[in-house]
């Protein structure tokens, strides 16, 4: 039977979308069930001092109005999950009457119509004890401070790294000394958070958009103080997500909070609106990237320094320095990350969290130093090509950079770039071609997984793991079909239930190498048991008992040997409008290096998805805020501008062929998150070289161009 694996397999679960079989989490509708609405926060900060839910109480199939006031106090016991913040508390929601930002929930109408408790929602009249919030970085009396979790010094963020003495420079060096602004971001997926929650006795089954349902199950039982045998989250389908559903928000805890009250099954929907405030967001940087280099072109000093904000209750933080201390050789190199408290929620992991923001930087402070050197932007990063980590001193498990170079330039034609500002025309078109290094680490965590092979010689696969659309189902698939030596029409792998093997969450780019290496190292012990694959045969003389194994799989001692990274390089072609200053992407080609493709259509498709985030971040994507208040200005898809069919041209995707034995058992690396993190800088220097102009805050708007 030819290998699965390799192969462009069209979506096992393509059909079911197509044809609206697939079930999201809004659309467990229950027996019973009835609606719930959440009344947010008009004050940005300060107290409640009254509810007046009165009218809302005598409308129409209004069933209950919990407040802080009537709802029940929860236990909220201690619990971290591996995406929650490590300092700091979550929100406890409806449990005291403290406003800690603008949207907080204050208050939940449940109804027997979604009409009737968005009506009722809207009736209930909160007075507010109201102060000013701090919702910016910049704000009077905002102060940086160094991030508990990163002062402890473990795990790959760092408050503070070093390495020889950037300070000591020599005086003739060439120098680029400059500060970058990237603005704070939201996920804005097309599926709204959603959860449908159901009561029996004390076991609580929620339908919950959930990227993570072991740990939605294990916070919801900390937060109520239940076993966690005791909490079943289903989750089979996620209409996008981008990591705005790693965590467990507050909406989940209130869909069970009402569901409990009232005694039958609640759905809860968050409004479009809503998501811009409880749910996460990518925070905004502040980031001073200083390089110097002899007139070689090696780099003598590197020094990364960042600030970012988080709320005053958590302290989210990210690999946002790390790229600096590994990508390019430099004896000298120092990083420092500070968070800026604010009054907002908490952010969250985005889309290449950490990384996109990086890179960003640091990749437009290469292409300076490559225009004040003279040199070609590819030249200048093959000059400072590094043989190890020289942060960790580990050597890479396999690093195939200067071939993502290779194989870029030449797909997208960089040889016939001319190298001078406002050179490159179409007509009265300015063109700009700039590009940009990538990288993202190769993460794995524990993961587990059970096969059953049945009396018909087909195979159950389980797992808790999600998919938010990159292919999950169908690359699971693949792996154990190959290993259990079935055709994929033989193997049924089923995901999204909290009772399966437990799975590490579906970010970080890791569930490939996850999930994927506890299917095979299950199927393995599957097929070992049977000793053949004559599964039919086998299965008879057992008398028609099938087959069951489950195994797990998790780092080992790879990751103290190994400096474990994706690669890649992005291309990208801009046309700007000499009046206009409106920037359109024409083209953009990526050459990644990220271990065995399991499947490259699925493949392909993330690093598209991750361009098309790339050019969100550098083109079009901004939160802003109402300093007054807190209040998100354009919380809405008409306002808060993402990219559209017609912003995203021609997008052209290369793998470089990579063959790495030591990261996990599959030799894959993860794709969900390299291709955003290489695209918006690449689009920032391409913009330069088409204007002559250098924009250093992000995204980048027509005014920033105008100006001459």
């Amino acid at each position: 039977m030819a290998p699965s694996i390799g192969t462009a397999l069209s979506r096992v679960d393509g059909r079911s979308k197509v044809t609206g079989a697939a079930r999201y989490a809004a659309e467990f509708n229950q027996p019973g069930q009835v609606y719930a609405v959440m009344v947010s926060s008009s004050a940005g900060l300060g107290r409640i001092v009254a509810i007046d839910a009165s009218a809302a109480t005598r409308l129409g199939g209004v069933i209950a109005i919990l407040t802080h006031h009537n709802a029940p106090r929860l236990p909220y016991h201690d619990h971290r999950g591996f995406v929650d913040p490590a300092a700091g508390e979550r929100l406890h929601v409806l449990q005291d009457d403290q406003i800690r930002f603008f949207g907080q929930p204050v208050a939940v109408a449940i109804a027997t119509t979604l009409d009737a408790a968005e009506h009722a929602a809207a009736a209930v009249r909160v007075s507010y004890a109201a102060e000013s919030p701090a919702t910016r970085m910049d704000a009077p009396g905002a102060s940086a401070i160094v991030p508990e979790a990163a002062r402890k010094g473990s795990g790959r963020i760092l408050a503070d790294s070093i390495r020889g003495d950037p300070a000591a420079v020599a005086a003739d060096a060439i120098r680029v000394d400059a500060s970058y602004v990237i603005a704070r971001e939201h996920h804005n997926p097309m599926e709204p958070h959603a959860a449908v929650a159901s009561w029996d006795g004390d076991h609580l089954t929620l339908w919950s958009k959930s990227q993570f349902v072991v740990n939605e199950a294990a916070e919801i039982a900390a937060i109520f103080g239940l076993p966690e045998s005791h909490v079943l989250v289903v989750c089979p389908f996620i209409g996008g997500a981008f990591g705005t559903s790693l965590r467990t928000w507050p909406h989940v805890t209130v869909a069970a909070l009402a569901a409990r009250h009232v005694g039958r099954p609640v759905k809860l929907v968050l409004s479009r609106r809503q998501m811009f405030y409880t749910t996460g967001y990518r925070p905004r940087t502040v980031q001073r990237v200083t390089l110097a280099a002899g007139s070689d072109g090696r780099l003598s000093a590197l020094v990364h320094d960042v600030t970012a904000e988080t709320s005053r209750y958590e302290e989210h933080i990210e690999a946002v320095t790390t790229p600096s201390t590994y990508l390019y050789a430099c004896p000298n190199v120092r990083t420092s990350y500070r968070l800026v408290p604010v009054d907002s929620s908490t952010p969250t992991y985005m889309r290449g969290p950490g990384e996109a923001s990086g890179v960003l930087a640091l990749e437009c402070a290469m292409d300076e130093l490559a225009v004040a050197l003279g040199l070609d932007p590819i030249e200048l990063r093959r000059r400072n090509e590094p043989a190890v980590n020289e942060q960790s001193g580990l050597p890479f498990s396999s690093r195939s950079m200067c071939e993502c170079y290779t194989l870029g330039a030449e797909r997208f034609g960089w040889a016939q770039r001319d190298a001078r500002p406002r050179s490159m025309r179409d007509g009265r078109m300015l063109i700009g071609w700039g590009m940009s290094a990538a990288t993202y680490p190769a993460s794995r965590g524990l993961a587990k997984a059970r096969v059953r092979i049945l009396a018909d010689g087909t195979a159950e696969v389980e797992a808790a793991a999600s998919d938010m659309g990159p292919g999950t189902y169908t690359s699971m698939t693949q792996v154990a079909a190959d290993t259990l030596g079935l055709a994929p029409a033989d193997v049924r792998f089923s995901l999204g239930r909290s009772d399966f093997p437990a799975t590490p969450p579906h970010g970080g780019s890791m569930t490939m190498a996850s999930v994927g290496s506890a299917v095979q190292a299950a199927c393995l012990v599957a097929r070992g048991q049977a000793g053949g694959t004559n599964y039919r045969d086998i299965i008879a003389r057992r008398g028609g008992v099938p087959i069951v194994a489950e195994a797990s799989s998790a780092r080992g001692e790879e990751q103290r040997q190994y400096s474990m990274h994706a690669f890649g390089a992005v291309f990208v072609e801009v046309a700007v409008d000499p009046d206009l200053c409106v920037v359109r992407v024409r083209r953009a080609s990526g050459a990644y290096a990220a271990g065995r493709i399991i499947n490259p259509r699925l493949a392909r498709s993330q690093c598209i998805g991750g361009m098309v985030g790339g050019i969100g971040m550098a083109l079009l994507e901004q939160t802003v805020v109402d300093a007054r208040d807190g209040r998100t200005v354009n919380a809405s898809l008409a306002d808060y501008l993402v990219p559209v069919n017609l912003d995203v041209a021609s997008l052209d995707v290369a793998f470089v062929e990579e063959s790495d034995p030591h990261v996990n058992p599959l030799g894959v690396k993860g794709l969900g998150e390299i291709a955003i993190v290489g695209t918006a800088p690449a689009i920032a220097n391409a913009v330069f070289h088409a204007t002559g102009r250098r924009v250093r805050d992000f995204p980048i708007r027509i005014e920033a161009l105008l100006a001459t």
